[in-house]
């Protein structure tokens, strides 16, 4: 039923106006020149122009003067920074000085086994001394008997060794 209804349409729905195709010639021929006249921008170029482009370029660009250029640190900043670096290195390492080393924790045997080991001479242990360290004061007067001492040399003394050499 439903396709009888579509082949008996004799109405298509659209409407025309009045006189539209008495004027539809001289309304294509208006919109052709005008899209004519669209195509040409206006814009003409004069004659040699892209045969002096180059050198017009070129002696534009030759002529600007050159930038003046800044530098990111100045030597004026730079030196506050370094002398403040400087100052603070001074402070830390004056601080750091004023403490004495302490030795009670260093033992004989460190201390013997150091000197043996590292072939110091006694001509460079000398020179470091002065003339304060080897006042009298500075050294303890210890007795030791004979037997003590017999059993030192006869215990830790190389006595082989010193009579080679």
């Amino acid at each position: 039923m439903s396709q009888e209804k579509l082949h008996n349409i004799n109405n298509s729905g659209f409407k025309v106006p009045e006189n539209y195709f008495d004027t539809l010639e001289d309304r294509l021929f208006t919109q052709a020149k005008l899209k004519a006249s669209a195509d040409s921008s206006g814009f003409t170029m004069p004659e040699n122009y892209l045969n002096t482009l180059e050198d017009n370029i070129l002696s534009q660009v030759s002529e600007k003067e050159t930038a003046k250029v800044i530098p990111l640190f100045s030597r004026k900043n730079l030196l506050y920074a370094s002398s403040i670096a400087a100052a603070i290195t001074l402070l830390f390492t004056l601080s750091i000085q004023n403490t004495k080393p302490m030795l009670d924790g260093v033992d004989n045997e460190t201390v013997e086994s150091y000197l043996l080991n590292e072939d110091i001479d006694l001509y460079e242990i000398a020179s470091t001394l002065t003339a304060e360290d080897l006042a009298k004061e500075n050294f303890k007067e210890v007795k030791i008997d004979e037997t003590t001492f017999e059993d030192y040399i006869l215990s830790d003394v190389d006595l082989e060794g010193m009579m080679t050499n």
